[in-house]
């Protein structure tokens, strides 16, 4: 015991000679020990080893090493365990007299001891309140580096746009802009408003209802190809702006674009063959119920039909999950399509129903916030239009006129400044989540963060999980 630090005798050192074997503490050289009958209850038998005061402990505490018990006196407690905070009651506390024990001086915490320390558990000083668990994580930039919770990553991903709100609303306003643009001039020169007029006429033929449906369809197509452009564009620079933003390093857009324009292809073939994968689902769960039906067997059609559908929804939402950390993936690890996919799904699994609930919550954040500016902006160009709010309400599909598109896609603007920086943000947090769970890259980003005494060898460090 004398070789362990802070377990010493008062008043001696590590390594002082004492003989390791010795049974207590030795008694003071002009102190003589009056001798004890060896029948006398409550005393240890003469013996050539040291000899103990006349004053003991009170019983319960600590009494003579091999002494037997006597009458009133209980025996004496178990050796102290290992541990933190786990020293026996009375022991190694304010010091007995001349000993370890309770009450005297040269013990610990007694005059001439150490001090207050080594003593009971959660005392002042000892063990027990002397360690309150690991430090906190370094946080260099929007979120602290260790595993995140839903709280968190909703944070940094506002975080990140408030911190760096120059650089975020600049390409999400950039994008949405020009994205809005190219719709408005699309559906105010290309688009035929007269060859639609017969889905609101009830008195149309099957060949009119046949012809407007897909011409509608097409005009739908085109504009959510055009749409899906700027998604992936905003997509891929605010990944970049997030990535740099968890170091709490800036990044200007002429940055993040060069960062970024590599991989903007492979993006948008990325997220091309997920949306072909996801029709091509439904396309075989609906496929059997439309076959049934065309048969001849409208009933038992129409309701294998629904069945394929519900049952195809399910199937393409697991995979849309299972890969939706490929698209960071793909820009942060400057992967393939095919590798970002697989990166995706072993990070992804076991915790689908995690990642699933969290982009559904900021899903449902970022519409709703969007909805809010969005749809007063709708009313109002319906309002401004020509036929007033209630013409525009009949009017259904047709008769868009330039008021109209004009207003309404201010209001786009404004939604999509709001839906790509937290969307994209979630996602990226939510895939640096998962590798710092998984891989422990809460070490590779402190190290690029610049910060100090951080990793496996610092002091309480608990990287990762």
């Amino acid at each position: 015991m004398n070789d362990t630090p802070g377990w010493a005798s008062p008043g001696s050192a590590p390594s002082d000679g004492q003989k390791p074997d010795a049974s207590g503490p030795a008694e003071p050289a002009d102190r003589p020990g009056p001798a004890q009958p060896a029948d006398q209850p409550g005393h240890a038998p003469q013996g050539p080893g040291p000899q103990w005061s006349k004053e003991q402990p009170p019983p319960a505490q600590w009494s003579a090493p091999s002494a037997p018990t006597g009458p009133g006196q209980a025996p004496p407690p178990p050796p102290p365990g290992p541990g933190w905070g786990t020293q026996p009651p009375g022991g190694y506390g304010p010091g007995g007299p001349g000993g370890y024990g309770p009450g005297g001086p040269g013990g610990p915490g007694g005059p001439g001891g150490y001090g207050p320390g080594y003593g009971h558990p959660g005392g002042p000083g000892g063990w027990g309140s002397g360690w309150g668990g690991p430090p906190p994580a370094a946080k260099p930039g929007v979120i602290p580096l260790r595993p995140l919770g839903v709280g968190e990553i909703l944070d940094g991903a506002v975080s990140t746009m408030r911190t760096y709100w120059r650089t975020v609303l600049g390409i999400s306003l950039t994008v949405a802009v020009l994205t809005e643009i190219i719709v408005v001039l699309f559906q105010g020169l290309v688009l035929d408003d007269s060859s639609t007029d017969a889905l609101n006429d009830p008195s149309a033929t099957l060949s009119e209802l046949s012809r407007a449906m897909g011409d509608a369809l097409l005009n739908s197509t085109v504009i959510f190809v055009i749409s899906l452009v700027g998604t992936v564009i905003a997509t891929a620079l605010l990944t970049t702006v997030t990535s740099r933003a968890v170091l709490g390093k800036p990044v200007t857009i002429g940055e993040a674009w060069r960062d970024a324009r590599p991989q903007i292809l492979k993006l948008f073939g990325l997220i091309c063959l997920l949306l072909l994968i996801t029709a091509g689902v439904v396309t075989a769960g609906t496929l059997p119920g439309i076959l049934v039906s065309l048969a001849g067997s409208t009933g038992a059609g129409v309701a294998l039909t629904v069945l394929g559908i519900i049952g195809a929804g399910i199937v393409a939402l697991w995979l849309m999950i299972r890969f939706s950390l490929a698209s960071p993936a793909l820009m942060l690890e400057k992967q393939g399509i095919k590798k970002a996919m697989s990166r995706s799904t072993k990070l992804v699994r076991g915790t689908w129903w995690r990642i699933f609930g969290i982009q559904l919550l900021a899903t449902i954040i970022a519409n709703v916030v969007a909805s809010i500016i969005v749809i007063p902006f709708t009313f109002l160009a319906g309002a401004l239009s020509g036929d007033g709010i209630t013409g525009w309400l009949n009017s259904g599909v047709g008769d868009l006129g330039w008021t109209f598109l004009i207003v309404s896609g201010i209001g786009s603007v404004i939604g999509s400044m709001i839906t790509f920086p937290i969307t994209a943000g979630v996602t990226v947090l939510l895939y640096i989540d998962q590798r710092i769970r998984r891989e422990a890259l809460d070490l590779e980003l402190a190290r690029a963060a610049g910060v100090q005494g951080y990793g496996p060898t610092a002091p309480g460090a608990t990287p990762g999980s």
